[in-house]
């Protein structure tokens, strides 16, 4: 009983303190470094966007060019819509025969000084042209 007294009971069950690794150090740094990298892949895209937005765009200019021609001077016609729907002639085998079969109608009406206007059946072809482009 005396041993009791003077608190002398040897302890077995208690463990002498450790060092605990602490990482949220790390954890901080590295969620901030992804972050910053998704960030800065954003704003890169959307400099991309910005930057290739108002790029000259062939195919569709010459869409609206090709619409936007004047009938009234055929011979100015007959030249521009040759070279307008030249770019869309090589989008299928298709385009190219209609694209061929509206230059055999629009020949007679270059290479010479007067012509008249646009008969019923070339204007048809002209439309059925321009109807089968897709930009």
């Amino acid at each position: 009983m005396q041993n009791l007294q003077q608190n002398e009971i040897p302890l077995h069950d208690i463990k002498p303190l450790i060092e605990i690794q602490e990482y949220s150090l790390y954890y901080l740094i590295g969620v901030s470094l992804l972050a910053a990298l998704i960030l800065s892949g954003f704003i890169y895209l959307a400099y991309r966007w910005m930057k290739n937005r108002k790029k000259y765009n062939k195919r569709a200019e010459h869409y609206k060019m090709l619409y936007a021609v004047d009938y009234a001077n055929p011979k100015k016609a007959a030249y521009d819509l040759t070279f307008y729907g030249a770019t869309f002639k090589d989008d299928s085998e298709r385009h190219l025969k209609a694209y061929e079969n509206m230059l055999e109608h629009l020949q007679k009406y270059k290479y010479k000084k007067n012509v008249e206007d646009f008969d019923a059946d070339t204007l048809h072809v002209i439309e059925l042209y321009k109807g089968m482009i897709d930009v």
